[in-house]
């Protein structure tokens, strides 16, 4: 974690920090996206599109070729087409995608903190 001070007092600082929150949920938003994010992350490796297709259960290839076309103008993902034939293309997770590693932790841990004290506190 930061040393951010959330108790702080600046509503000028408030705002930067609730327009930087938005910007990164636009930049995630879409149902594909974190999925496509962790199949990379767990691949450590670049895939190649119809692999990633198999990791993402229920996408079609429209969407997966849409939310990948997203995430690489977003600086996400990096793809690299190799002239061969067929061609091939591979997708990897850019430095600025692997950065996202630690949030996507806190997502996951949230998540099952989530779920249990929802279980705790179902009769």
């Amino acid at each position: 974690m930061s040393d951010r001070d959330w108790q702080c007092e600046n509503p000028k600082q408030q705002l930067i920090w609730a327009a930087a929150t938005g910007e990164a949920l636009r930049i995630l938003e879409g149902k594909w996206k974190i999925i496509i994010i962790v199949q990379l992350f767990a691949a450590k490796e670049p895939l190649r599109f119809s692999e990633l297709g198999r990791r993402v259960d229920g996408v079609n290839q429209k969407m997966l070729s849409q939310q990948l076309k997203e995430l690489e103008r977003d600086g996400l993902v990096t793809r690299t087409v190799y002239p061969q034939v067929p061609p091939r293309v591979e997708y990897a997770l850019s430095d600025i995608g692997l950065a996202l590693g630690p949030t996507i932790e806190c997502l996951i841990d949230w998540t099952f903190l989530r779920r249990s004290r929802l279980a705790q506190s179902t009769p």
